[in-house]
């Protein structure tokens, strides 16, 4: 007698684009104020989704995409257009398999969508 493998009901995994935490818990995610997230949504890094009644909610993947930014402009002193700029050439070299070069190693965009 065969035993299939236990695996986790699909409604426990949570997919990258669930939309899932308010605008207060991602400021707290990336301690930053919610302005900032808000100013982000208005220059169209992030578009979080809305709810029925006009309430932003984060996806795993907005997080991901804003730690990324965050990154380049607290670790590397790069203005927001700049990160934009950045992580489009990232994801570019890393479809096309060219390495990377060392000082910008440390940014994940396998996840990130702009």
């Amino acid at each position: 007698m065969t035993v299939a493998p236990a695996t986790a009901p699909a409604s426990s995994q949570v997919g990258l684009d669930k939309p899932i935490y308010t605008i207060s818990v991602a400021a707290e995610i990336l301690e930053t104020h919610p302005r900032t997230l808000m100013m982000y949504e208005h220059l169209g890094l992030v578009v979080p989704h809305r709810t029925a009644t006009n309430r932003r909610r984060y996806s795993q993947r907005d997080i991901l995409t804003l730690q990324a930014i965050q990154r380049l402009t607290r670790h590397h002193g790069l203005n927001l257009n700049g990160a934009r700029y950045v992580i489009q050439c990232l994801q570019l070299m890393d479809s096309h398999k060219v390495a990377r070069p060392d000082y910008l190693a440390d940014i994940d965009v396998t996840h990130v969508r702009l």
